[in-house]
């Protein structure tokens, strides 16, 4: 992709992720839903062509990202790392939180986007759901809305990132630190362009030390920043099971203590200890 596509493009590329997604959660195969999505799309778009192609290509290799990667000039760079990461084995990404993380990204670029925003909404996406520094920044560094100084700004992230404070790395890059640095030295001139606002360099100078997260929350609430979605905890089935199932054998254990004790046939011997009192030892905790 060379130059950022039409709002209309990304209306309808937020629309079909969503559409991608819940019928991915009603189980109904990628095929099935490639296979027809592009009727429901509005055809004076790019989209059903690109969709179309997507369905002939999972009926032919199973997968999506490869084909994504083909349409380099509809789909950024970043919009097919988050589909292959979603279909590597290895990761805990899922499909649907990628389709959610694509909608989003899709709503925010048919709107008042921003480069500070979309950059720190890829950061914050890679960050959250533990994608790798490396070839995610890379990625997002493909989007046609950097130009060459964010590109610059984005690969010494990329090398920085889990070494220096993120907050640090946003502050001085800001508006905010010339003027403070003006402050000390009248004369000071910024080796590079600052590329976030006075705004974003406050929040980001009061956040440094702190978690990032609060950093990103910050800037949501502040500045409209793009919400991520948070990787919801999987419920443990097996574990809960587990936990019910010894429940249920330390209440029958009690159950046999109070009937014996009734009957006047209570020997301590006959029963092993509830449960809840397996790490006690006889001589008390």
């Amino acid at each position: 992709m060379t130059e950022p596509l039409d709002r209309d493009e990304y209306v309808e590329q937020a629309y079909f992720f969503r559409l991608f997604r819940e019928r991915i959660l009603e189980n109904v195969p990628a095929q099935e839903i490639l296979g027809r999505a592009h009727e429901e799309l509005l055809s004076t778009t790019k989209l059903p062509m690109a969709v179309q192609f997507l369905a002939a290509e999972i009926r032919h290799a199973g997968v999506l990202g490869p084909a994504f990667g083909r349409l380099g000039h509809y789909f950024t760079p970043f919009q097919t790392f988050l589909v292959r990461m979603a279909e590597d084995e290895k990761s805990k990404f899922t499909m649907p939180v990628a389709l959610l993380v694509l909608e989003r990204e899709a709503i925010y670029k048919a709107r008042n986007v921003t480069p500070q925003g979309l950059f720190v909404f890829h950061f914050e996406t890679i960050a959250r759901n533990k994608l790798g520094y490396d070839e995610g920044l890379k990625a997002s560094a493909g989007d046609p809305r950097f130009d060459e100084n964010w590109k610059h700004y984005i690969g010494l992230v990329r090398r920085s990132a889990g070494t220096f404070d993120f907050a640090e790395l946003v502050y001085v890059r800001s508006e905010l630190y010339v003027e403070d640095e003006r402050r000390k030295n009248p004369d000071y001139r910024p080796p590079v362009e600052p590329i976030f606002g006075v705004k974003e360099g406050k929040i980001a100078k009061a956040s440094r030390g702190r978690d990032p997260l609060f950093l990103f929350a910050a800037l949501q609430r502040q500045l409209d920043y793009p919400e991520v979605p948070r990787p919801k905890r999987a419920d443990n089935l097996e574990g809960t099971i587990v936990r019910l199932e010894a429940k249920v054998r330390e209440m029958e254990a009690r159950l046999r203590i109070l009937e014996a004790e009734q009957r006047g046939t209570f020997d301590p011997t006959q029963f092993g200890k509830p449960e809840m009192f397996r790490d006690i030892t006889d001589d008390g905790p």
